[in-house]
């Protein structure tokens, strides 16, 4: 991968995109219960670590904090090791197929939306940041420059 695609900045996205992971969260829920009916702890258990990802992630994604991108990125680790697991355990005919269809249209898309979300907001801290140096610097050289002017009697 070049590095001109790791720099490029993060494509503008909907403000509604950032409901995502909470909705994503929310539609855990009856799974989970599904899932601990039939008493299938381990998948339970990566669920739960999905689910509070997701919700970390929806957090620091409301308060616009740079922190996002390290729970974007445990989502997204999270999502494709359940996509890699499903398909890894299903069995041949319809359950492989299930389990195909739901890493290509729904797991592995939430994880790339959830790296996205969460570049952006980096993104956003480090123009923010970068922009206030500037303004810092312009005026660091302004009063060097006043008193570089003044010392010299001019």
């Amino acid at each position: 991968m070049s590095t001109a695609v790791l720099t490029a900045r993060p494509a503008a996205l909907p403000a509604r995109a950032e409901k995502v992971p909470a909705l994503a969260a929310l539609a855990l829920l009856p799974w989970l219960a599904v899932l601990a009916v039939c008493h299938e702890t381990a998948w339970v258990v990566l669920d739960l670590l999905e689910l509070s990802a997701l919700l970390r992630l929806d957090a620091l994604l409301r308060r616009r904090s740079p922190a996002a991108l390290r729970p974007a990125v445990a989502v997204a680790l999270l999502l494709a090791a359940d996509a890699l697991a499903d398909i890894g355990t299903a069995e041949s005919g319809l359950p492989l197929l299930a389990a195909l269809v739901m890493a290509c249209c729904v797991e592995l898309p939430l994880a790339a939306l959830c790296l996205v979300l969460g570049r952006a907001a980096a993104a956003r801290a480090a123009g923010c940041s970068t922009a206030g140096r500037a303004a810092q610097s312009r005026v660091g050289s302004r009063f060097i420059s006043s008193r570089v002017s003044s010392s010299l009697g001019v």
